[in-house]
């Protein structure tokens, strides 16, 4: 089975600039159910573009299927049974309380958009704000929270969704070492249990390499190449795709080094 069918995908945040002026373009591939994906790039590859057009966000082009389910006939709410989606943190949010922000990761799986939560949805909740530390800021409101504090509480959200999919946009920004471990080690156990397909886009190749058994690597809005991670890793490949040497800055940060 596939988690995601793409086949000649473009996508653009407005429908008028899809020929013209498209973020993403030529987007071909699979994505097999139960992988852990790793998306790799520079910054303004497309990469965010992409996650956001595989859930249907923004508008597009092409064939996306989703469990073979045409992406384009599914309402959002079955959209949402199916993939969870935690972006980039805006600066425009609602100021709820933690714990109620939270909840709204359950709209899948309840019968009326404005309420309505059950104890399943609850217990969901608390156990999605166990996992991100989160917790004891269950009471808080939003506009109290650090921007660390609002990335673990976003993450909580798109935890309690429990959709087959998750699809994270730079997880770890914003968090302690501490708690990038620990969130880590959950994603990894996550992704590793059957069914679970792990999309991510990260900044971090060290963590995008720990997580991940599959790198999907672009630039310019187009995919350069996708397959395992020890087939395509190359330097001649992340100097291509990133216009630096890579190699050679990951190993100047390397830990061994420092603490000799």
């Amino acid at each position: 089975m596939k988690a995601f069918s793409c086949e000649n995908v473009k996508s653009a945040y407005d429908k008028k600039y899809l020929d013209s002026h498209p973020i993403i373009s030529d987007i071909t591939f699979d994505i097999d159910e139960g992988s852990s994906v790793a998306v790799l790039g520079s910054n303004g590859c497309g990469k965010s573009t992409l996650l956001r057009t595989l859930a249907g966000m923004i508008p597009f082009s092409g064939d996306i299927r989703v469990g073979g389910r045409e992406l384009s006939r599914l309402k959002r709410k079955e959209i949402a049974s199916s993939v969870a989606l935690m972006s980039q943190i805006s600066q425009v949010y609602f100021s709820y309380s933690v714990f109620d922000t939270v909840l709204m990761g359950r709209f899948a799986h309840g019968n009326d958009l404005f309420g309505g939560y059950n104890d399943e949805d609850r217990t969901a909740a608390e156990e999605a704000l166990k996992r991100t530390g989160a917790l004891h800021m269950a009471d808080r409101n939003l506009s109290e929270l650090s921007g660390g504090e609002l990335q673990r509480v976003f993450l909580a959200r798109t935890f309690a969704q429990e959709t087959p999919i998750l699809m994270l946009d730079e997880p770890m920004n914003h968090l302690d070492l501490k708690v990038q471990a620990e969130l880590s080690e959950y994603l990894k156990e996550w992704g590793s249990e059957e069914g679970h397909t792990l999309i991510g886009v990260y900044h971090d190749i060290n963590l995008a390499l720990r997580l991940s058994d599959t790198l999907i690597l672009m630039k310019n809005g187009k995919i350069v190449k996708k397959g395992e991670k020890k087939e395509i890793l190359s330097y001649n490949l992340l100097q291509e795709v990133y216009d630096f040497d890579v190699y050679g800055y990951l190993r100047s940060l390397s830990a061994s080094e420092i603490f000799d």
